[in-house]
């Protein structure tokens, strides 16, 4: 039962272990789970803190110049906590597999060139089972290195510039009108609302699912970005001013469910996934209408500063999607022929 000494402090890493004895009561004893030590006390109690508190130094002071240190020590940076949170949660879960395989590696001995014919080494092994997570993965110890670099803990990052095993290549996979309009007939008005925000907008769905009324101004939608932390400002086409004008506001949030609640990311997921099989679309994905819409913008005439503005993207950003899409998309291929027609023309009239 709590007692007036009770501390209120949300302390993780605690493993829990317990054991029956022999006169059929039970025992409960908590340990330190990156260190293993013993926790004295009850949780919540002055004494398991300081415990706690005590056994967190002796592992700082063990893991004192190995990568572990470096790890834990990025994790608390400036740098780290200005992430967006799932962008930190996601560096957390690769950095733990990092640590379990490298983290004693002394700080000294991460510019060596056997260091990276090691971590490359590893990185193929798990690419034959997951190539993009093993890109990933060596990502994020890059990142870590980066960081020590920075702080000129390191000469020089020996993972900078390593090419992934990992090819992605989704040039061709934009949403064209046949395919838009077969997800519309058979989706909820939910889903087409969510299909048109992306499209007309070339928002990240986590942005989407959580952006609220008080973003539109009848006009305008203005958000900021949970990845990049920019604000930007989008000017509403007539038909997302239509749909948007037309729309019951059941909730703070312009996206919910048929309930009116709001998306949960794996129930979007699932849904967004079932009505795609239902209108025979598989190879498309949600992200794919970033893509759709920076295309869009673009054979509407808009030039890469404007597309950059309206989506956020950096500039050169919208120039590499522009350069993979807009080669392969039929309207601006058959506008590119009919230009060559009339220009041959009219260099026929000239000779």
């Amino acid at each position: 039962m709590p007692t007036g000494n009770d501390v209120r402090v949300r302390l993780s890493g605690i493993n829990t272990v317990r054991r029956r004895r022999r006169d059929g009561s039970e025992v409960v004893y908590y340990y330190h789970r990156a260190s293993g030590m013993p926790l004295a006390g009850e949780p919540g109690t002055p004494k398991f803190v300081d415990s706690y508190g005590a056994a967190e130094r002796a592992m700082r002071e063990r893991l004192k110049g190995t990568l572990s240190d470096l790890i834990r020590r990025f994790e608390d940076s400036p740098e780290f906590h200005a992430m967006a949170e799932t962008t930190k949660r996601e560096y957390g879960r690769k950095l733990k597999v990092v640590d379990r395989r490298w983290g004693s590696c002394p700080i000294g001995g991460l510019t060596d060139k056997e260091f990276r014919k090691d971590v490359l080494a590893w990185r193929d092994d798990i690419a034959k089972r997951a190539r993009r997570e093993a890109d990933n993965l060596v990502s994020a110890l890059a990142r870590v290195l980066s960081y020590a670099v920075e702080r000129v803990e390191l000469e020089h990052n020996v993972l900078d510039k390593v090419k992934r095993v990992y090819r992605s290549d989704r040039s061709e996979l934009i949403w064209l009108p046949e395919q838009v309009s077969a997800f519309l007939k058979v989706t909820s008005p939910e889903l087409a609302a969510a299909l048109m925000l992306a499209m007309h907008t070339g928002q990240r769905q986590a942005d989407l699912l959580r952006l609220p009324w008080s973003a539109y101004n009848g006009k305008r939608i203005t958000l900021r970005q949970s990845k990049s932390r920019r604000t930007v400002s989008i000017r509403c086409t007539r038909a997302l001013r239509t749909m948007l004008e037309g729309m019951e506001r059941v909730s703070p949030l312009i996206l919910t469910t048929p309930t009116g609640r709001a998306w949960k990311k794996r129930y979007f997921s699932q849904c967004w996934q079932e009505a795609s099989q239902q209108a025979n679309i598989l190879d498309l994905h949600f992200h794919d209408l970033r893509g759709t819409a920076i295309t869009m913008l673009a054979e509407a005439g808009a030039t890469v500063p404007e597309i950059a503005s309206a989506t956020g993207h950096s500039l050169q950003h919208v120039t590499r999607i522009l350069e993979v899409y807009l080669a392969r998309t039929r309207p601006l291929a058959d506008g590119a022929i009919a230009k060559l027609d009339r220009h041959a023309k009219r260099l026929q009239k000239r000779s």
